[in-house]
């Protein structure tokens, strides 16, 4: 077995807690069904993580993480709805080449709010979604040479609800024109609260 380096480690564990995850749900998620999927052994997710836990963490940013443009669309020129438009369905494009994974973070939010001790990973996990949702919407303003007339934390909260109850909804009925109709409304709305500097 080839010697790894902690973060190398860790980011095997992620992945292997992600398939099984996928296979087999959350809550039969162990610390032992892990390191056998990832072919260590069990001394090796200690090594790694503190706790299951801070596993969860980690898989919910590494979900996150590939599931977002890992650029900002190429946009130079184009007016600001047409720009919103391309990114949010640059976005959705990762849902759909991904849904077992958005299922897993859905999962992931449930099993922790009913998990005594485990609440907190629930709101770390949204801050988190919150904080990328800001970031992006910070981007796509520099990206359009627009400033958002709208307080940026309550932007980036409404963004992550349309966003979070579509994909919901798209995972229930796959319904693709449906869901890109919504996508092309919240454009919409994101052009009307965007001023031109």
């Amino acid at each position: 077995m080839p010697r790894l380096s902690a973060d190398e480690r860790r980011e095997q564990l992620a992945e292997a807690a992600i398939r099984v995850m996928i296979r087999d749900g959350v809550a039969k998620t162990t610390t032992r069904a892990v390191v056998t999927e990832a072919g260590v052994p069990l001394g090796a997710f200690h090594y790694c993580f503190r706790s299951k836990e801070e596993l969860f963490q980690t898989v919910i940013e590494r979900i996150m993480e590939r599931n977002l443009p890992s650029e900002a669309v190429r946009t130079e020129g184009a007016a600001p709805y047409e720009a919103f438009r391309s990114t949010l369905h640059s976005y959705w494009d990762q849902v759909r080449a991904r849904p077992a994974e958005h299922l897993v973070t859905y999962e992931l939010t449930q099993y922790a709010l009913r998990q005594p001790g485990l609440t907190d990973l629930a709101r770390r996990q949204y801050r988190h979604y919150q904080a990328v949702n800001r970031a992006h919407l910070e981007a796509m303003a520099g990206a359009t040479g627009i400033t958002w007339t709208v307080d940026l934390d309550v932007l980036a909260r409404h963004g992550l609800s349309v966003l979070d109850g579509l994909t919901l909804n798209w995972l229930i009925d796959r319904d693709d024109a449906q869901a890109s109709a919504a996508l092309d409304e919240y454009a919409r709305y994101l052009a009307s609260v965007a001023h031109r500097d």
